[in-house]
């Protein structure tokens, strides 16, 4: 159950660094911008200090989360799940909160949460 909980991890964690990725350093390129719903580029560069803090807690999310799986690897499971479970449930109640603001996001709400609840729900149950 460990593993399985450990692989959705990892998951959430890479989509969280992609989400760093476009958020951070590639909100102004009309593909990021399209993925957004961004049609006005206007719109991006007056948002773009915003989606720049909001990718770094993205980043935040993805390393505490692969800590957390490191730490469990390495023989330390207490301080492992603690951080697997915190990291996992910021993720998911991210993804309710995006959900709940902005329902055109629903998509990337989804692929943002649903992983982070399948590890999240992993976690609890191998613990």
């Amino acid at each position: 159950m460990l593993v399985a909980a450990a692989i959705f991890t990892l998951v959430s964690a890479a989509i969280h660094f992609y989400f760093f990725g476009l958020e951070s350093l590639r909100w102004t390129v009309p593909e990021t911008m399209g993925v957004y719903g961004i049609t006005a580029p206007q719109d991006a560069d007056t948002t773009q200090p915003l989606a720049y803090i909001l990718g770094f807690y993205n980043l935040f999310l993805g390393v505490g989360a692969v800590l957390g799986v490191l730490l469990l690897g390495l023989g330390n499971p207490v301080a492992g799940l603690t951080l697997i479970s915190f990291s996992t449930a910021c993720m998911v109640l991210a993804a309710v909160a995006l959900l709940a603001s902005r329902w055109p996001m629903a998509r990337i709400a989804m692929i943002r949460g649903i992983p982070a609840l399948l590890a999240l729900v992993l976690t609890l149950m191998g613990s």
